[in-house]
């Protein structure tokens, strides 16, 4: 057998229910959690542009978009991921060398789902592949390092969830798998410098593409055998080499995701602890504010601080303040939070919180950077004018390890961002259908998904801070 066709067998064979009590539960956590980000931007501008585009092209329906409308499986697909994927509040996984968001393929592997007419329980199964196919490749294979976007990892996994989906043969599997993997080997430019709208597009394409290879196989198409060890493969042209035995893999890894607590990138959440632990000490005054200087990890650094991925204090735009340390660090003691709410074009052009990026000095420790993944170091001292000093460490937060977030946190935070956009029956169906999603089949919850819409006129345009403060996310 070749590598792909045993990485066929292990999806093929793959079942939810040999699954810890304790992983599936997180699963269905990190479903809703993933839900509601996914309907927290249903009112973005590009998700807008994205559903008119689908509109137009029209297509056989053979899957529900979040909020209504029906389109081909693929197409849905890069909808619904493009939701899940748009506000950067979802959840993470951090190797050694690479992080990604697991998460991203609940848009493949809903769309192949309902494609197939498949239960609820089938759909689990395919997330959990997803889930342990991306983080397994993302710990023996990183490819950041070397120029790569962490989406490479990811079409291997979205192609496996969508096979098993659709219930596809071995043969069939590894067929998508490697059609998938050897086309979408995306460049790391997509979040780097001055970011664009590709940044949280670059995984929904994945989803779209892993879940069209899928479709392919089923017809009979074929893809590269030796996609990982063959001349000029993976292994050869990017990653270089490593072995999985995926006869001995489980489906656990979901116990070794995070889910943020913070509306930003993931390396910044206990940072943003810090910062948010010295805003509520006495005397603080963010007005005043000298200068700001944190030590982080390399990661951190690196990818938000402004290290080898570039300068993170020209901020303009969405894409950019949530991948920016300074400019979330300086919104964070401002506003006493970061959530969507932060991230409204005023706001982020403000000048009161573009002048305090400016007083924010980002250093790695290497200290720091020895203990990341297993914790994520952040100590922030911050001066002001008339030189009173005020300190914090943090080295994680609430939904890291440590504290993982149970299904009553995560429903707090599933109500906060859904509230604008489904009354609260509905919002008790979607959750109830998800805890309970592998009793159902899986049309039961797009049924509910579909029903969600845009901005409820009695709703304010922006959610208020109560909706999105800390207590309650």
């Amino acid at each position: 057998m070749t590598e792909v066709q045993e990485l066929a067998a292990f999806v093929h064979q793959a079942d939810s229910a040999t699954m810890s009590a304790a992983a599936r539960e997180q699963l269905k956590i990190h479903v809703l959690d993933t839900l509601g980000v996914a309907i927290g931007a249903l009112d973005a501008k590009p998700i807008s542009s994205i559903r008119e585009l689908l509109k137009d092209l029209g297509g056989t329906e053979q899957a529900t978009m979040i909020g209504g409308g029906k389109s081909t499986a693929e197409r849905v697909a890069f909808f619904n991921s493009a939701l899940s994927r748009y506000l950067d509040f979802m959840d993470s996984y951090l190797a050694p060398k690479e992080t990604n968001h697991p998460s991203d393929n609940l848009g493949a592997a809903l769309a192949a789902a309902e494609m197939a007419g498949a239960s609820g329980k089938t759909f689990l199964d395919a997330l959990a592949v997803a889930y342990q196919v991306h983080t397994r490749l993302s710990d023996v294979a990183p490819v950041r390092d070397k120029g790569f976007d962490h989406t490479t990892q990811g079409a291997y996994a979205a192609a496996a969830s969508a096979a098993k989906a659709m219930g596809l043969s071995v043969e069939q599997t590894a067929n998508a798998i490697a059609m998938a993997g050897t086309a979408n080997n995306a460049l790391r430019v997509t979040r780097t410098g001055d970011l664009s709208h590709w940044k949280g597009l670059a995984y929904p394409h994945v989803s779209k593409e892993g879940t069209w290879s899928a479709m392919l196989a089923s017809r009979g198409i074929t893809g590269p055998a030796q996609v990982f060890e063959g001349n000029k493969g993976f292994k050869e042209s990017i990653a270089g080499d490593f072995f999985i035995d995926w006869s001995s893999e489980d489906l656990e890894s979901v116990l070794r995701t995070i889910i943020k607590k913070h509306n930003a990138e993931i390396h910044s959440q206990s940072a943003l602890e810090a910062a948010l632990d010295v805003r509520s000490q006495e005397g603080f005054d963010a007005s005043s504010v000298q200068t700001a200087r944190l030590r982080t990890f390399d990661v951190a650094w690196n990818i938000i601080g402004g290290g080898e991925e570039g300068d993170k204090r020209n901020i303009s735009a969405k894409e950019e303040a949530d991948h920016s340390l300074p400019w979330m660090l300086a919104a964070a003691l401002l506003d006493g939070e970061v959530t969507p709410q932060q991230y409204t074009p005023e706001r982020i052009v403000a000048r009161d919180v573009q002048d305090l990026m400016g007083k924010v000095e980002i250093s790695e420790d290497p200290e720091f950077s020895r203990r990341f993944p297993q914790h994520m170091p952040a100590d922030l001292e911050i001066t002001l004018a008339d030189g009173t000093r005020f300190h914090s460490a943090r080295d994680s937060y609430q939904g890291f390890h440590d504290d993982p977030l149970d299904w009553e946190g995560a429903r707090r935070k599933f109500d906060a961002l859904t509230s604008p956009f489904a009354s609260h029956e509905l919002r008790e169906k979607i959750a109830e259908t998800v805890h309970a999603i592998d009793e159902h089949q899986v049309s039961d919850l797009t049924v509910l998904l579909a029903q969600v819409g845009t901005r409820r006129s009695s709703t304010p345009s922006s959610p208020n801070r109560r909706e999105f403060s800390q207590e309650t996310v």
